[in-house]
């Protein structure tokens, strides 16, 4: 059977705002006690490691931009969300969502990247991004799908849906 991909979208570990934050100020401490480690006298040669840890740190950062965290594919009337290396493959049915809407995913101004994320009787799937695609099915299971192109996919979906 033909594979008729209509929406295609891939979400990188590396642009998450929590964890490159996090990244970003442990690199700022390690380069905060290089610098003050140099004005004290330094047999043991730790202020060198610290700033080899920052720099380490900030090289980790520009290689987790290429990490694919997961990917949404709509095709065939259904939804699949691949996430990264052993994790599995969600295949959603089209036909089983009685229900698409764009919501706001999260109140909070920092969140975490979550694959399958079962929480509050709802399925999360985030990278980064302030809108999600929220789908319910015939069950009343809710699925939030994290997206950088929230309208684009609520269309696609919306047209899959009435097919």
């Amino acid at each position: 059977m033909k594979s008729d991909i209509i929406f295609e979208e891939s979400q990188y570990l590396g642009y998450n705002r929590l964890s490159f934050l996090r990244r970003m100020v442990l690199a700022l401490f390690c380069f905060l006690s290089y610098y003050w480690s140099g004005q004290s006298i330094d047999t043991e040669g730790s202020g060198s490691l610290l700033f080899f840890l920052g720099v380490s740190i900030i090289i980790i950062s520009a290689i987790l931009v290429f990490i694919l965290h997961y990917r949404t594919i709509v095709e065939n009337g259904s939804l699949i969300l691949d996430g990264l290396w052993t994790a599995r493959k969600v295949k959603i049915d089209l036909s089983s969502i009685k229900e698409i809407s764009k919501v706001k995913y999260s109140r909070f101004f920092f969140n975490r990247a979550v694959y399958n994320l079962h929480l509050r009787g709802a399925i999360h799937f985030y990278t980064r991004g302030k809108e999600c695609v929220q789908l319910t099915d015939k069950d009343g299971l809710k699925y939030l799908i994290g997206t950088q192109k929230p309208t684009e996919l609520l269309r696609v979906l919306k047209e899959q849906l009435t097919k």
